[in-house]
């Protein structure tokens, strides 16, 4: 009787340790839904940089176009109009410049944007990934105690 008193109150105290686990599971899971869901944010957050930067990379064409037709006009009236058309010329290519420097900035800005949404990217996979690994050690640490459990009945 003594020794099955015992053994009842070892498998109270393994009973006990085992609601301590799951319940220590269930807080490791809600914070991995967490993280899941604020990966999920930040790539809602990167499609809509991406379309925002489709979108100004679309409009930047335009601009490059809109000047590359406006240059065209002027050359055009240039034949008829030498004198007046080499001061509006000089202006186009002033502009022209304006907007070549402004196409470099955009080009750039983008291209930081770019670099900054990888490296968030590999940052989020690389929090994933450590995420994973938490998982796959909960898990291995389940499947040990489950493991010493059936040992020790």
């Amino acid at each position: 009787q003594e020794e099955k008193k015992q053994l009842t109150l070892k498998v109270e105290e393994l009973e006990r340790k085992l609601e301590t686990t799951s319940a220590q599971n269930i807080e490791f899971l809600q914070v991995i839904a967490k993280r899941e869901e604020s990966i999920h944010q930040c790539q809602l957050r990167l499609e809509d940089k991406t379309r925002e930067c489709s979108s100004l990379a679309r409009q930047l064409e335009m601009a490059i176009e809109d000047a590359k037709k406006q240059v065209e006009q002027t050359r055009e009236r240039a034949m008829s109009r030498e004198r007046a058309a080499h001061s509006k010329l000089l202006d186009l290519e002033t502009q022209l410049s304006r907007t070549k420097t402004e196409l470099n900035h955009l080009r750039r800005s983008r291209d930081d944007a770019e670099r900054r949404f990888e490296s968030r990217l590999q940052d989020l996979k690389d929090r994933l990934e450590q995420s994973e690994s938490t998982n796959r050690s909960m898990q291995n640490y389940v499947h040990f105690l489950k493991s010493s459990y059936d040992n020790v009945f």
